[in-house]
């Protein structure tokens, strides 16, 4: 039996165990993850130092490179998602619903986990955590396939949470990765439909392509974010541009950074100089329509694919429409459906804007970078999804769970 099918195998018993578990049992495991990524921290960030050191020889990206980091920090926040965690109340059993038949049949609708995930990302690996929390929370199992960029620095996460598991009592199985890091190995996860009941890609836009379009596993679908933000006339100059610095520049190489930004020709004309010169100071690259590109001689020309690219970089497309109605349009064509922004002082406007972009977030004065699952509430999220079915945005605990029917009779049969 190879590596597959033998994980596979191992965590479809895990999953069975899983399922049973109290949510004592599975928070006491959490706080054990915690007090193991505390005193490993160190060893943790050897391991990633290591990967870091292998990325940039190969000439790897500073977005990417930024991905990739851990520091004592970004452990921290780790820690703090695992915490928030805890203290969410435990999904599985929940009745959410109930109803009794003409006939006397009493149907309750519970909520129960969904067996085995298998997760697929790139160099991000906080996920490697992240996921393996939240499927044990949901009572899941959880098998991980990252990158070969993070190998060392996931294959130390693993170590850490399967050493918590072993310390709790519980099946270390619940999370395991796989090491084998060539192509082939991923097309053949992507088909462990014996084993696997849903498989979640994370990365960019190609990783999610290669899944959708190799898997027979099902796929949640977490989405690229080609993000807008757009600037409705009238709309405050120092709100505006504290936002769209924000959204372009905190963090720029995750997937709710702002990618485009939109402006009405009548802000345009007062406001949008002035804020393309305090984008260009803070290191961002605009590439202008031609609307735009006159209000600052010598920048860039947009291009078609412009718009259509998730930069993760500090690079911004910028285009002056002519209505609130046109800048709609362009989300709805261009966007990836993940989260979208309105800045304006109109309810009426922000109303329209909302209720007509099709996204998983759509914010009225505040930056796209606030949709994320610890920030939502959710503890660590699994990802962002941008499909509609079986879950959309941020994801947390009550996504990791599906559900099934108990039927209550006393003797009825179908006639």
């Amino acid at each position: 039996m190879d590596e597959l099918e033998l994980k596979g195998s191992h965590a479809k018993r895990a999953a069975f165990e899983a399922a049973a578990l109290s949510e004592s049992e599975k928070n006491k495991a959490l706080e054990r993850v915690c007090v193991e990524l505390k005193d490993q921290a160190s060893f943790v960030l050897e391991q990633n130092a290591r990967d870091l050191e292998g990325a940039r020889s190969s000439g790897s990206a500073d977005a990417f490179l930024d991905r990739l980091a851990l520091n004592p920090k970004r452990i921290q926040e780790m820690v703090d998602g695992l915490e928030q965690l805890i203290l969410l109340p435990d999904p599985v059993g929940e009745i959410i619903g109930s109803w009794r038949l003409e006939n006397g049949l009493s149907i309750r609708k519970q909520r129960v986990p969904i067996g085995v995930i298998g997760i697929i990302y790139e160099a991000r690996p906080n996920v490697t955590l992240d996921a393996a929390a939240l499927c044990l929370k949901a009572g899941n199992a959880v098998v991980l396939r990252g990158s070969s960029s993070a190998q060392l620095t996931n294959l130390a996460l693993v170590a850490v949470i399967r050493e918590a598991l072993s310390k709790a009592g519980l099946p270390i199985d619940l999370a395991q990765i796989i090491e084998d890091p060539s192509r082939d190995v991923v097309k053949r996860f992507l088909k462990l439909k014996s084993y696997l009941d849903v498989v979640i890609p994370r990365g960019g836009a190609e990783l999610i392509r290669f899944t959708v379009e190799n898997a027979t596993v099902p796929v949640l679908e977490t989405g690229a974010g080609n993000c807008h933000i757009y600037i409705d006339q009238g709309a405050d100059y120092d709100m505006a541009a504290r936002i769209v610095l924000n959204a372009k520049t905190q963090r720029p190489a995750v997937c709710n950074t702002a990618e485009t930004l939109l402006v009405h020709k009548d802000w345009a004309g007062e406001h949008l100089q002035a804020l393309l010169q305090a984008l260009s100071a803070a290191g961002v690259e605009c590439r202008c329509c031609e609307r735009s590109q006159a209000l600052v001689p010598g920048a860039r020309s947009a291009t078609e694919k412009d718009w259509e690219t998730e930069f993760l970089d500090l690079i911004l497309a910028v285009r002056v429409v002519e209505s609130l109605e046109e800048a709609i349009a362009h989300v709805n064509r261009y966007g990836t459906r993940h989260s979208e922004a309105i800045v304006t002082n109109s309810a009426k406007a922000a109303e329209r804007f909302m209720q007509g972009v099709d996204a998983a977030a759509i914010y009225h004065n505040a930056s796209t970078r606030f949709t994320d699952g610890f920030v939502f509430g959710f503890g660590a999220e699994i990802g962002i999804s941008t499909q509609k079915l079986h879950a959309r945005g941020p994801m947390g605990l009550t996504e990791l769970t599906t559900y099934k029917y108990l039927v209550s009779g006393v003797g009825q049969i179908r006639s």
